[in-house]
């Protein structure tokens, strides 16, 4: 008997193409929203096997509040990418307290 997911609307869920195996990896993470793109924060950095993953494979598949949809992935870069990174980040200390991490977008494909 298989077991149905429970997607819950707080969380985005974050399916990649794992890097070694090929294989379909979904994550359920906390999210912030910017000028039409979703943001995710990598406590482990680019030790997160999903973000390694995006490396690799930046095509992939988002499911938030309901809708599923193909994006594409990127870390963003302190030297190119400072202003966006100070938003994002100011954005989940507002609503998490928290934004120590690596900050990586997704927007739609």
């Amino acid at each position: 008997m298989s077991e149905q997911r429970v997607y819950k609307d707080e969380f985005l869920y974050l399916t990649t193409t794992g890097w070694k195996s090929g294989n379909p990896h979904e994550i359920e993470i906390w999210y912030v929203a910017h000028n039409g793109c979703y943001y995710l924060c990598a406590e482990q950095r680019e030790r997160s096997h999903w973000v390694r993953n995006i490396q690799h494979q930046p095509s992939v598949t988002v499911r938030v509040k309901g809708k599923v949809f193909a994006a594409t992935g990127r870390p963003l870069d302190a030297g190119t990418d400072a202003e966006l990174i100070s938003a994002v980040a100011g954005l989940f200390n507002q609503q998490f307290q928290w934004s120590d991490g690596l900050l990586v977008e997704l927007c739609p494909a």
